[in-house]
């Protein structure tokens, strides 16, 4: 399984300021659970467990 890690979100930049003004106004708490919760959205939406563990792997290998 290959993962897809080169950029793949039509306008990544717009994409990426959306995010960081869904977390304005957050506490640190908030913050991290609003990002558990779309991780588990986006995870669910994906579906496939062989692309989860990979990504999961390659998020590991960043640290």
């Amino acid at each position: 399984m290959t993962l897809q890690t080169k950029p793949n979100i039509a306008d990544a930049d717009g994409f990426y300021a959306d995010l960081i003004a869904a977390h304005d106004g957050l506490s640190e708490d908030e913050s991290a659970a609003f990002n558990a919760r779309l991780i588990l959205i986006l995870a669910n939406q994906i579906g496939d467990r062989a692309v989860l563990d990979a990504a999961l792997e390659a998020a590991q290998a960043r640290r």
